[in-house]
């Protein structure tokens, strides 16, 4: 949008070399109100990338260890998470060795947290997405150790959300994760597709759309990746859609029948 009225207005303030000017300057514009300042500066993109990498696979390897111990299965199924992805080889290595760095106690969590607070904190979407991703990882067992609740809650206040919120988002999480293999048939199946999109029946129907909609946004490919996703994480962020998709197309089906 800014790009053609940058167009517009250079051409009859200053002619071809102002609608170019404007053309350039809207353009700009409109990358850093859709993507935030990485989709305006490559470089910050990419440091953005490699930072949310480290995030999340030094924080998977502490939630692993929260329990005490890191079991055969935790790295398995860690594994199992890095061939789905998809991820090159180059960054499969450095996801097990960032796992490892999370494993030992050494490691100073709560400065890593920092690091992505200082290089991803004033894109939202980001940040929400990284909590979403570690909450999906500590579930995938379909068990939350009360030590993994206690550090993703933690995790969750180094990244700017407080409990209420926190706890939002993972019944949110949650219950998005009853639709990743389709529509459930159970009779819980309407309560969870409300859950998953943090509204409730009380909530009207435009108020519902709002939410659904918000959601679709924040876990949109092209915009997490304008704001420095990996490509790797692509994937997670597209299954969500899924979910989110499959919840809301069960709540307008209930409520237009």
């Amino acid at each position: 949008m800014f790009k053609i009225i940058g167009l517009i207005a250079g051409y009859y303030f200053a002619g071809v070399t102002g609608a170019l000017l404007g053309f350039v300057a809207g353009w700009f514009v409109d990358r850093v109100r859709n993507y935030g300042t990485g989709g305006a500066n490559p470089l910050q993109n990419a440091l953005r990338q490699t930072v949310f990498l480290e995030t999340l696979f030094i924080a998977a390897g502490r939630l692993a260890k929260a329990d005490g111990r890191v079991s055969e299965a935790e790295i398995a199924h860690t594994e199992d998470l890095i061939r789905q992805l998809g991820m090159s080889q180059e960054h499969r290595t450095q996801a097990i060795a960032l796992f490892k760095r999370g494993v030992d106690l050494d490691t100073d969590l709560a400065a890593i947290c920092e690091r992505f607070m200082s290089v991803c904190g004033q894109t939202r979407s980001l940040r929400e997405v990284l909590v979403s991703f570690l909450i999906t990882l500590a579930l995938a067992d379909s068990h939350l150790h009360p030590t993994e609740d206690a550090l993703l809650a933690d995790i969750a206040a180094r990244l700017g959300y407080d409990s209420a919120t926190y706890r939002h988002l993972m019944d949110m999480v949650l219950n998005q994760g009853h639709f990743a293999e389709g529509t459930p048939n159970s009779g819980n199946a309407l309560e969870d597709a409300y859950k998953a999109l943090g509204v409730t029946p009380e909530n009207t129907d435009s108020e519902i759309k709002r939410a659904y909609r918000k959601l679709m946004s924040q876990y949109h490919p092209d915009k997490l990746t304008g704001q420095g996703l990996p490509d790797d994480m692509i994937a997670m962020a597209t299954e969500k859609t899924k979910e989110i998709q499959l919840a809301y197309d069960l709540i307008q089906k209930r409520r237009a029948g």
